[in-house]
């Protein structure tokens, strides 16, 4: 696959590019090379894998930069200036992402792995797939909103400001609550590492991204001209962000190859109480803005927001927190292997009961 099928994510108006609609495929396949060359080359995953620094590994933290700067670009905090314009909806993403959604991954993630399947998941193991859930459940989605956003002809003005406060949130409260998480669940977490992977995967790109996007501005100058020259350069950046995504489920798989393939039930099991969450999530919601009379445009991307993930910054302090051989990591990039088939579900399902919400924002 080349730079311009990757990049091909406008292929109709409206509509989701050929690369994310297959993305569940495409990490599909970066497993599977991930288990064969994790098996046929250990050596060279190994020599991958001693290329740490202060519990930061140094081929990880590349490919995750590679990730979320190009989707940091796209934040533009003066929407900021408009979160009074139309509350209700910033109200009801706010309200699900960081008061309900960390709490019930955790809760779900102790209900399924230390009641529900803990005939066939060993404590320790399942300790580690609770902390990766939990980094999911706490991490909201920063860049496939937009696509999901998109799909729904959802007002693009307001998702800007929704993304922009939820990054501005994650920033003081993902680490906090991460950590008050793994605290009831009885995982150890050193602050320093968890602060760390927040200034490194979400602090950092976020203000490289600001500074680029400031920049691209200033050199375009003011209205329609500079939106448009923002866009030209994140679709010119953005096959570095997916290469990064496809390269690090690749090495992933390769230095979890051995527990896999060990062990393939785990992925299925992994997946149960992360889709249980997703369409629960979405259900949570998209009923409240419904029963508030939100206009469709604003209620179904503040719906999808709530229940897609930030799972770049999930694996990322997964293997800074718990290794790349961990559990918790593995559990991350499971869902990677969900979120898309979901998301398009409810994309679906959002855009045939649209005609439960009012008019139309503009």
């Amino acid at each position: 696959m080349t730079d311009r099928d990757l990049a091909r994510n406008d292929a109709t108006p409206g509509g989701i590019g050929f690369f994310e609609k297959w993305l569940s495929l495409w990490v599909a396949l970066c497993i599977a090379a991930g288990l064969a060359l994790g098996h046929f080359l250990p050596g060279l995953f190994a020599m991958l894998a001693a290329l740490e620094y202060a519990s930061v590994n140094l081929v990880v933290a590349a490919l995750i930069w590679a990730m979320v700067y190009p989707m940091m670009v796209n934040v533009d905090f003066a929407s900021l200036g408009h979160i009074a314009d139309r509350p209700k909806g910033l109200v009801v993403t706010i309200v699900v992402n960081w008061v309900i959604k960390p709490f019930t991954m955790a809760g779900l993630g102790v209900l399924f792995f230390e009641i529900v399947f803990a005939d066939w998941i060993a404590p320790a193991d399942a300790q580690q797939y609770i902390a990766g859930l939990i980094l999911l459940g706490a991490a909201p989605c920063t860049a496939m909103v937009f696509v999901w956003s998109q799909l729904t002809r959802g007002n693009p003005a307001y998702t800007l400001v929704q993304v922009s406060v939820n990054d501005i949130i994650m920033i003081f409260a993902f680490a906090p609550i991460v950590a008050f998480l793994l605290g009831v669940t009885d995982i150890s977490v050193p602050w320093e590492t968890l602060l760390l992977s927040v200034l490194l995967y979400v602090v950092i790109p976020l203000a490289a991204g600001a500074w680029t996007r400031r920049l691209i501005v200033q050199r375009a100058g003011s209205g329609g001209d500079a939106e448009a020259a923002v866009a030209r350069v994140t679709a010119r950046i953005k096959p570095f962000s997916v290469l990064g995504l496809l390269a690090t489920v690749v090495l992933l798989f390769g230095f979890q190859g051995q527990v896999v393939l060990a062990q393939p039930i785990v992925i299925g099991l992994i997946a149960v109480p992360l889709i249980i969450q997703s369409y629960g999530i979405f259900a949570l919601a998209y009923l409240a803005a419904r029963a508030w009379r939100i206009p469709f445009d604003i209620a179904a991307p503040c719906a999808l927001i709530g229940t897609s993930n930030f799972f770049e910054l999930a694996v990322a302090v997964a293997i800074s927190l718990f290794g790349l051989h961990s559990g918790a990591a593995l559990a991350t990039v499971v869902g990677v292997l969900v979120e898309v088939p979901v998301m398009l579900s409810l994309v679906a399902f959002a855009n045939r009961t649209q005609h439960w919400f009012p008019a139309r924002s503009h």
